[in-house]
């Protein structure tokens, strides 16, 4: 397949920049706009065209998803004007969301009855390296299959993997994300213990960024919020709340305990009720400070 055409919904943080990426490296892209229009004018700019109904979307070689979960997708599928109704055979969805993989696979059966290749491509890193065209996903399809969409994959991802069949990419997502957030948990639960008991977070900053303990979670979160700064992460509380959930849903479906992912998701779930489900993932720090009524954040 060569420069495929592609059908693009979800231009949020993350979609934007794969968007843009796309049409750089020569691909005609299309679009169905949801809510925010501020970051379309620069991607119509560079030859993106604009279109009313996911039917219109459909009518590209490939449809890209960069939603937020399976409720998301779930519309987009069924809904009114959705894709199952408007796809033809042949074509291939690229579902990038963080899903749950029991859905996801409802999906991919509904599709594949009408002749429509369903792919889980989720991605990591942030809306910078989006921008950038530098994301990783994990593929879950079969070899072929993965071989046929990889070069579709590399216009904005740095590193594609193909960990396995249809499914296993967000199984891997669920995990990796549990891993993250439960280390974003822990870090605001053991700053906030430093606070109170009077230890000079620098030096905390200091010790741990040079032994084992430390990572890019507690760079991005520690290090700017020394300064102020709170924007470290961009990836927002409720959106974690949201993987954690399907995280300890796959994992109870299983079944596989799960202790501290359990906890951690209880601390987003705090944090949520707090207010901050719509801020960055530093903002745990914010929860630990009303819930240990400590004064940490410089502000």
């Amino acid at each position: 397949m060569s420069k495929p055409s592609i059908g693009f919904l979800g231009l949020g943080m993350m979609g934007h920049g794969i968007a843009k990426n796309l049409l750089a490296k020569g691909h005609a892209l299309r679009f169905k706009a949801h809510r925010n229009r501020g970051n379309l004018q620069d991607l119509l700019d560079a030859g993106a065209k604009e279109v009313d109904t996911r039917a219109e979307v459909a009518q590209a070689d490939i449809v890209i998803l960069c939603v937020t979960g399976s409720p998301q997708v779930d519309e987009i599928v069924y809904g009114p004007d959705g894709l199952l109704a408007a796809a033809r055979k042949g074509l291939i969805v690229i579902d990038t969301s963080t899903a749950e993989p029991a859905l996801a696979a409802k999906v991919r059966a509904d599709l594949q009855a009408q002749g429509v290749l369903y792919i889980d491509a989720p991605l990591s890193r942030t809306p910078k390296e989006a921008e950038e065209g530098r994301l990783n996903t994990m593929v879950g399809a079969e070899p072929a299959d993965f071989e046929r969409v990889r070069p579709v994959l590399a216009a904005f991802c740095e590193n594609i993997f193909h960990v396995g069949p249809p499914g296993h990419g967000h199984v891997l997502k669920l995990i990796s994300n549990m891993l993250a957030m439960t280390m974003a948990a822990s870090i605001a639960e053991g700053v906030a213990t430093a606070a109170k008991a009077g230890l000079s977070l620098q030096k905390l900053f200091e010790v741990i960024s040079v032994g084992g303990v430390n990572s890019g979670i507690f760079q991005m979160m520690v290090g700017p919020m020394l300064k102020g700064d709170l924007q470290g992460m961009k990836f927002a509380i409720g959106s974690a709340q949201k993987d954690l959930r399907y995280f300890t849903h796959m994992a109870e479906m299983l079944p596989s305990a799960t202790f501290l992912a359990e906890a951690a998701h209880q601390s987003f779930v705090q944090a949520s009720n707090l207010g901050l489900g719509e801020r960055f993932i530093p903002s745990l720090l914010e929860a630990q400070e009303q819930l240990n009524n400590v004064k940490f954040i410089p502000r």
